[in-house]
């Protein structure tokens, strides 16, 4: 039904915005509140059924309290401990007991093999959640004032606090980092006023509802967040609401120079660019979901928790941003003026277009053999699992201080690997790991105040042996005594378990490992499906899907050149490509997504040469600024100071860029107008016949085309 009254016209846009700022005031505080429900423990998220979460889930029960470890060390700078500093070390370790936060009495002071070093073990509560930075800052403090030595402190309580800080404060800084880079491309790209404000609103209205769902879920235990999840959250919901805004608003901006009124420009541009916009939502959206698969927690959580961020970016798309331009109208782009695709600035574009038709051949081989070259690195990357040295980016206490305990002491020590067995073999159990190549020493978890004291403690029927490994728990070798020992106590006690630390990087690195074979192509499988359903062909898809993840490894090649010669990285988490492959693979598809359909609307007018360079003219500008700005948003995650983040940051960063400048603009067009209608293939677009140039004479095929290129 069509409306011919003036102000009928007006009202659905007016109603939309007052629904809006209802919404935006309901669900804007959740947009900083997602600490609150978030969990940074990262024993929650283990895989599941893994030999070491089994173990996990064992030693609560012989966990008299809830608490967690820290180790106090002083280290001298070479010398031997004398023995008035350890007078002055015993009475500082007293002192601990006192300190807030503490359980119990610290252990015993422990000197190092090499005599250089002191070290004592003090249990913080477990409840302190975000309290425990501050514990652990008084430990420091009070047991300073040794002199002569210098103090550290290391173990899982040091790491909670260094993890508590990096991701302290992350919805502020994440999105106020986030918003400002993309409101400075905005408006160096378009130079208009209002346009980046009310993409930046839609941006922020998505976040807001994104997060109050999620809050919500979160808070009854039917989603689980983290700070890296949340993080992601943040940019993801940022980039793509971005991404499709500009979309709309280029072709509501073609509309208007078109000659349409607003309400028209705007129906228009919504029934021709939702379709691109709701598939490739689709496509990044089923792809996250995909990680529900996963048998990691964090990467389960993670899918949910993305999609639905991306069913918000689109519904403010279709909804939040189309009432705002319609009632701004040509005022949006002020001072700019809209002006029709192939003018002005996008003259650049007809340039690139113009070497894609006459040179095809050329620019498909130049780009594919840039693009293998890279990607022939991709397999240097290595993904066994960041040290802890490399966990965090520039100095954290809790790094320096382990890099202290592993000098002076077995490197392992305050990370052991944790043996459950039956108290009936405990003996042989026991006998069997410290006979284990690489395991320092193993004794029995006892009554007694202090270790060795007492008879073993039992819980239902079974005993808890901890054994300290020679070298650094995050370490290769350590992994390898893990696997050395695992088969040792089956042999000593069948039903016997070895996790801890150790073996959860282990079993973590294992699964991921599973989820890449299992995962990845579940996620081509559904964006294959998603392009076949949108451009009715079953060829295009097949290229789309290939040259995006060729763009993958490319980046992967390029990222393990830059991790190892530029940043300092020997490895990376085992779940870093599964990330940058859903990422780069889903998202690459979106901008594909973008020129393809206008390339077969295009098609549909005309005939598949003048589709593909006169869709490349026309969403080369758009698509690239969207490029550019998803790029700009992810690279954001850099402002966290852990490796993985800014991993995922840099892969997804230069992947993007990679795809928008490369293979959305040279390649896949190059291959379209190589092949010609075949393309469409079975579409009866493929039968399109001599295609007809421009100016009316017909266009050559592409063996016509001068050099062969």
């Amino acid at each position: 039904m069509r409306l011919t009254s003036r102000a009928p016209r007006w009202l659905l846009p007016v109603a939309l915005l007052l629904v809006w700022l209802v919404v935006g005031g309901v669900a804007g505080p959740y947009a900083g509140k997602l600490g609150e429900v978030a969990t940074n423990d990262q024993t929650a998220f283990l895989p599941q059924g893994a030999e070491s979460t089994r173990v996990l889930e064992a030693q609560e029960g012989f966990r008299q309290d809830d608490t967690v470890p820290a180790i106090v060390i002083w280290t001298t700078d070479g010398e031997a401990v004398s023995s008035a500093q350890r007078e002055q070390v015993e009475a500082a370790s007293s002192r601990l007991a006192g300190t807030e936060g503490v359980t119990g009495r610290p252990s015993p002071v422990l000197p190092s093999r090499d005599g250089e070093a002191l070290q004592t073990v003090v249990q913080l509560s477990g409840d302190l959640g975000e309290e425990t930075g501050t514990a652990v800052d008084a430990l420091r403090e009070a047991a300073g004032g040794v002199s002569g030595t210098t103090v550290h402190v290391a173990g899982p309580a040091a790491t909670q606090a260094d993890l508590g800080e990096a991701f302290a404060g992350i919805d502020e800084l994440l999105l106020f980092v986030a918003l400002g880079v993309v409101l400075l491309i905005l408006l160096l790209v378009y130079r208009s006023v209002l346009l980046p404000l009310v993409v930046m609103a839609g941006a922020v209205m998505a976040l807001s509802v994104a997060s109050a769902v999620v809050y919500q879920l979160a808070e009854r235990d039917v989603v689980r967040v983290d700070g890296q999840v949340q993080g992601i959250l943040s940019i993801l919901v940022i980039g793509a609401a971005t991404d499709y805004a500009l979309l709309l608003s280029a072709r509501f901006r073609e509309e208007l120079a078109g000659g349409h009124d607003r309400p028209a420009a705007m129906t228009a541009a919504v029934r021709r660019s939702s379709g691109a916009v709701v598939a490739s939502a689709a496509t990044v959206a089923l792809g996250l979901l995909a990680l529900l698969l996963s048998d990691l927690t964090n990467n389960r959580a993670l899918g949910p928790v993305g999609a639905i961020g991306i069913a918000c970016a689109v519904l403010t798309t279709l909804t939040f941003l189309p009432a705002a331009l319609a009632l701004l109208g040509r005022a949006a782009y002020w001072p700019a003026r809209p002006k029709q695709a192939g003018t002005g600035r996008q003259g650049v574009w007809e340039r690139v277009a113009s070497l894609v038709d006459r040179r095809p051949r050329r620019v498909v081989a130049a780009t594919l053999v840039a693009l293998c070259a890279a990607a022939a690195f991709s397999g240097t990357l290595r993904t066994d699992g960041a040290p802890l040295s490399e966990t965090f980016v520039g100095d954290a206490p809790s790094v320096e201080a382990q890099e202290q305990l592993s000098e002076h002491y077995p490197g392992g020590s305050g990370n052991p690997a944790v043996i459950i067995a039956d108290a009936d073999a405990a003996e042989q159990v026991t006998e069997a790991a410290r006979e284990t190549e690489g395991v320092a020493e193993a004794g029995l978890l006892t009554e007694g105040p202090r270790p060795g004291a007492g008879a073993p403690l039992v819980v239902d029927g079974r005993v808890l042996v901890n054994a300290t490994l020679e070298a650094p728990s995050d370490s290769d070798a350590a992994q390898r005594t893990v696997q050395r020992l695992r088969e040792a106590v089956d042999v000593a006690g069948p039903d016997a378990l070895v996790g801890g630390y150790t073996a959860q990087t282990y079993d973590t690195r294992t699964t991921a490992e599973r989820d890449r074979e299992v995962i990845t192509p579940v996620v081509l499988v559904i964006i294959l499906l998603i392009l076949t359903v949108l451009l009715r062909s079953l060829l295009m898809p097949v290229l789309l899907v290939a040259t995006v993840a060729l763009n993958f490894f490319a980046t992967l090649g390029v990222s393990a050149l830059v991790f190892e010669h530029l940043l300092g990285f020997t490895s990376t988490d085992p779940s870093v490509p599964l990330y940058g492959f859903v990422f780069l693979v889903a998202l690459g598809v979106d901008y594909n997504i973008f020129l393809m359909t206008r390339v077969r609307e295009e098609t549909l007018r005309s005939d598949t040469r003048t589709g593909v360079l006169t869709g490349l003219t026309a969403t080369g500008g758009v698509i690239t600024s969207a490029g550019v700005v998803l790029a700009a948003t992810f690279a954001a995650l850099a402002v966290i100071p852990l490796s993985f983040l800014v991993q995922i940051a840099f892969i997804v960063a230069f992947g993007v860029l990679l795809d928008t400048l490369v293979v959305r603009s040279l390649l896949v067009p190059a291959l379209v107008r190589w092949i010609g209608p075949a393309v469409w293939w079975p579409s009866r677009l493929r039968t399109d016949g001599p295609a007809r140039a421009p100016g009316g004479s017909a266009a050559r095929t592409p063996s016509e085309v001068p050099d062969g290129g």
